[in-house]
């Protein structure tokens, strides 16, 4: 039929049938992107050495360490120091205390998942809420406070390549697929300017809608306590890897010595498992009990969709998809920009933003490749929009974390939401075509 082969059809098949689990969740989405491992060597989809090659990508142990760094980071209560004097410094109007809040979250969030940051600030939040008069606790403040945690946790992970699981799983198929390689600190030119800019941008639109509220004074007294030596060692472990991330072409260029991101990532993790949390103590920064809390899934998803990109372009089907894409005629590369983020923006309120990137990416840069236009650019949109989900409270689990809360009604996320979407579809665009 159509001239495709069983290959291909049952190609489309499992691909098919990992959409739909992955929109309907009917089972765990970890467990749907384990149907490649299961299916693909059996039904001659792929290789087997090319199939353990997809769930063993280099990409899987940066991210593995940026775990680990993160665990380390929220047990001793890192992130906390660093949000609590961010927002001590701003000031007591509430203005300040939102434009605090927002700086915060987004710190943190370039570092962490966004998930662990909205569940670390929203307590704090909460708190500045209920300090406030019973009469003004319904507030636009109080509205604008507790988005403004949702919506910074989403912006502060396009920042770094491990700030959002949707970027690593970008670098690691134009690797695999298109051998781009997309290191950290490429992604850092433009993402990290990129959040600032957004972040920055959400403030002023909560500053306007904040109104005569905005110069409000709510005194805050949140208790800084003294860095302690555990939180240092972290401090200091994660700082040595992210300078070895920053700097690794002069490191390579100028001393000689060349390694790759995943490498100072498993250092770092390596670091925390054997420095002792203090000098007189044997005790470590981290035990290995502590991996029950490591977002194991996320491993497996990576590798899920790594293997059913493999399985589509060995089978050719992102060839055929793209040449169907290029039978609508020649786009011009900015038209294909504005529309590639677009589709990323809004599609990724109803479907999770890992598992667009994973599926459109391959599709995409075989498009690219195909008409002629440059495959990076329009890889970046697309990954960068798919966290620029601001609508809907299924879109992210900031979003749903904040929307329980119980503070904010769903219009207050559409109405704040479609401008937010709108003002990252229009610095996206500027961005990716300035800088790339």
């Amino acid at each position: 039929m159509w001239g495709l082969l069983p290959s291909q059809w049952l190609a489309i098949l499992l691909a098919s049938t990992m959409i739909l689990l992955w929109i309907t969740e009917w089972i765990p989405i970890y467990l749907t992107a384990l149907l490649p491992l299961l299916l693909g060597v059996p039904f001659g989809l792929i290789e087997p050495q090319a199939l353990a090659k997809c769930y063993g990508d280099s990409n899987i142990y940066l991210f593995f360490g940026g775990f680990v760094m993160a665990l380390a980071l929220e047990k001793w209560g890192v992130h906390e120091q660093i949000a609590r004097r961010i927002i001590t410094i701003v000031g007591d109007k509430k203005s300040n205390i939102l434009l605090g809040f927002i700086l915060s979250t987004g710190l943190v969030s370039m570092w962490i998942s966004n998930t662990a940051t909205a569940l670390m600030m929203l307590p704090m939040a909460m708190a500045v809420v209920e300090a406030m008069p019973p009469a003004h606790r319904n507030s636009r403040f109080s509205v604008l406070l507790m988005l403004s945690i949702a919506y910074a946790a989403n912006i502060g992970g396009l920042a770094t390549l491990i700030g959002s699981p949707p970027n690593t799983q970008m670098a690691s198929i134009l690797s695999e697929n298109f051998h781009i390689e997309v290191s950290f600190l490429d992604w850092l030119k433009i993402g990290l300017p990129l959040a600032i800019v957004m972040l920055l941008g959400m403030y002023l639109v909560f500053y306007f809608f904040l109104g005569t509220e905005r110069k409000d004074v709510h005194d805050l007294h949140f208790h800084i306590t003294p860095w302690t030596t555990t939180q240092k060692r972290v401090l200091f472990i994660f700082s040595v890897v992210a300078g070895l991330w920053i700097f690794r072409s002069l490191i390579g260029q100028y001393l000689g010595i060349y390694y790759r991101d995943e490498n100072a990532a498993i250092l770092g993790a390596l670091g925390m498992f054997l420095l002792p949390k203090e000098s007189q103590s044997k005790a470590k920064i981290l035990n290995w009990s502590d991996t029950e809390k490591l977002p194991w899934g996320i491993l497996f998803l990576f590798g899920g969709g790594l293997a059913l990109a493999a399985i589509l372009e060995q089978n050719q089907i992102l060839t055929l998809l793209s040449k169907a894409f290029i039978s609508l005629g020649q786009i011009d590369f900015m038209v294909a920009i504005i529309v590639v983020t677009t589709i990323a923006i809004f599609t990724t309120e109803v479907i999770s933003n890992l598992a667009m990137v994973t599926l459109l990416v391959p599709v995409l840069g075989a498009f690219a490749a195909q008409a002629g236009l440059p495959i990076l650019p329009l890889a970046m949109a697309l990954t960068l929009g798919a966290s620029m989900a601001f609508m809907m409270p299924v879109a992210t689990p900031p979003n749903a974390i904040v929307f329980g809360s119980g503070f904010i009604q769903i219009r207050h996320m559409l109405r704040f939401g479609l401008i937010l979407n709108l003002l990252g579809l229009v610095l996206i665009c500027l961005f990716v075509i300035s800088f790339l």
